[in-house]
């Protein structure tokens, strides 16, 4: 009888580590490093041409991995964009035409879902190396001018992350910032003022700046996670 029981503990305090297993481990807790990509804008200076007038972008990155399959980030981006009016698609009031150039900086903080379990161990939880992923959240915009831009943004976007080395990760991540506000470009210059150009009513689509982001990321892991299962060796 004393056999079974061990046997019958043994057996419930497997499948106990198991299940905290794909829950909880982790390697490492927290991740930190940085990117480097573009920054472009999308307005009445830019219709519907992605990828348009692409300026310099950075970032530095810090990360807690709740899970195989969850993290939040924390993001500091400085990052530059730029526009102009002729060939924006849009035809303004007495066919005047403005550009705009400005930097902008941002503190952020998304939440991430990984698509599949990421890790380069564990693999009878079924972990990948690498995975694709989706975030949102909601940051804080300033943008830089003799009129100055601050609000807030709303971050959607897609990634895909590779555990290149055992505490290296290397990312590819492009995302959307939906900005509460027209102003974005208008940086005050002379001519026209393209914060709300129309004269019209706005909503929270229409007469509305966006920015994007495209970066390649790399971050390391530190913070070594715990493990409070029993070892049954």
């Amino acid at each position: 009888m004393r056999i079974i029981n061990k046997k019958f503990i043994l057996s419930v305090v497997s499948i106990c580590c198991l299940s905290l297993s794909a829950t909880f481990a982790q390697d490492y807790k927290y991740e930190i490093g940085g990117g480097l990509g573009t920054a472009f804008y999308m307005g009445d200076a830019n219709k519907s041409t992605p990828f348009k007038n692409m300026n310099i972008a950075g970032e530095a990155i810090f990360r807690y991995n709740r899970s195989f399959r969850w993290a939040y980030k924390g993001n500091l981006v400085v990052g530059g964009v730029s526009g102009d009016t002729k060939n924006s698609g849009n035809k303004f009031p007495y066919n005047m035409n403005t550009s705009f150039s400005r930097t902008f900086v941002e503190l952020g903080g998304q939440v991430e879902y990984n698509f599949f379990n990421y890790s380069d161990k564990y693999a009878f939880l079924g972990t990948k190396r690498f995975s694709p992923y989706m975030l949102a959240g909601v940051g804080l915009t300033m943008g830089t001018g003799d009129k100055t831009f601050f609000g807030l943004n709303i971050p959607l976007g897609v990634g895909i992350k590779y555990k290149w080395k055992e505490r290296i990760n290397l990312g590819f991540e492009f995302s959307v910032r939906k900005l509460f506000g027209d102003d974005f470009d208008d940086t005050g210059s002379d001519g026209l003022s393209l914060n709300d150009p129309y004269k019209i009513k706005s909503s929270f689509i229409k007469n509305k700046d966006w920015y994007c982001l495209t970066m390649f990321t790399i971050t390391w892991d530190f913070g070594l996670r715990t493990q409070d299962c029993i070892n049954l060796d």
